[in-house]
């Protein structure tokens, strides 16, 4: 073999040998790169669980949602919100003849009625029928406040009162210096025993709706009474029974007060605010029959 031969050869086997390391050296650089890569994508899946982490631990840091608490926290006793003297001039021959409603909680609903029949004989007789309910509501973040939810009932009653059906010569107007909303219904309506004349006076004080219902017939010949005076004490009666309602929640209020040093003395607050104003001892605003 010649010299030149065996030199080709050699630098042959150089040139083998340098790509074999060459090959080496690029498939080691190419480890540190993927595992770079994948580096890269760890952290990024770890940044975004931190992220959600961290909007979530916000979410629930936020404070719940609230509403105004409730102005008035009790009613009256139904068949003590009018004084004697009152009672005698709407339901003469009835003041004593009270009947409470029945109500599953007397701090959020109650109503009590009178009925009055003044008999003349042959000369006829003077019937009259009074009832009055009370609705107090709670508030409640998921329905509102209890004024809002007053308000609404409010404005159901004085509709309800203007669409009785068979009525004849309705008319509706303000009241002013009565509760914070006032509004007073009457009209006529005819039945088998006469003809009938109804006031219906619907109060809002502050989350406490009062509903006045008073009627009047003359019966068996009777003259009809004049609406305008049977107004005119359904009025009175109506101021008298917000009155009523003031005064026991002043009173509520002291009894709070003077127990604040003990704590086991508060009162937790009632449940009545999820309840449904339908479920509420309302007025059937037809007048009672005669007995």
């Amino acid at each position: 073999m010649s010299e030149g031969t065996m030199q080709r050869r050699a630098q042959h086997q150089r040139d083998v040998r340098a790509g074999r390391l060459n090959r080496v050296l690029v498939s080691a650089a190419a480890v540190p790169a993927i595992l770079l890569a994948a580096g890269c994508s760890s952290d990024s899946g770890s940044g975004d669980d931190a992220k959600k982490a961290s909007e979530s631990a916000s979410a629930s840091a936020s404070p719940s949602p609230t509403v105004q608490a409730a102005a008035y926290r009790t009613l009256p006793e139904p068949c003590d919100v009018l004084s004697k003297k009152t009672l005698g001039e709407l339901v003469p021959k009835g003041a004593k003849s009270g009947k409470e409603g029945n109500s599953d909680d007397t701090s959020s609903r109650s109503n009590c009625s009178w009925d009055s029949l003044d008999n003349n004989g042959v000369d006829g007789s003077q019937f009259r029928w009074l009832n009055v309910s009370l609705l107090r509501f709670e508030s409640d973040v998921t329905r509102g406040s209890a004024d809002e939810l007053a308000q609404e009932y409010y404005a159901k009653q004085v509709t309800d009162a203007r669409s009785v059906k068979d009525a004849k010569n309705t008319k509706a107007e303000p009241l002013t210096g009565t509760g914070d909303q006032a509004t007073a219904v009457r009209y006529d309506l005819k039945k088998k025993e006469g003809s009938f004349k109804q006031q219906t006076i619907v109060v809002r004080v502050e989350n406490v709706v009062v509903t006045l219902d008073y009627n009047g017939a003359g019966l068996a010949g009777e003259k009809t009474p004049d609406a305008d005076e049977l107004m005119k004490d359904a009025t009175k009666a109506a101021k008298e029974v917000v009155a009523a309602v003031t005064e026991a929640n002043e009173a509520e209020a002291g009894k709070g007060s003077t127990s604040s040093k003990a704590p086991s003395a508060s009162k937790a607050p009632s449940q009545s605010a999820s309840k449904s104003p339908s479920k509420a001892a309302t007025s059937s605003r037809t007048p009672a029959k005669k007995s």
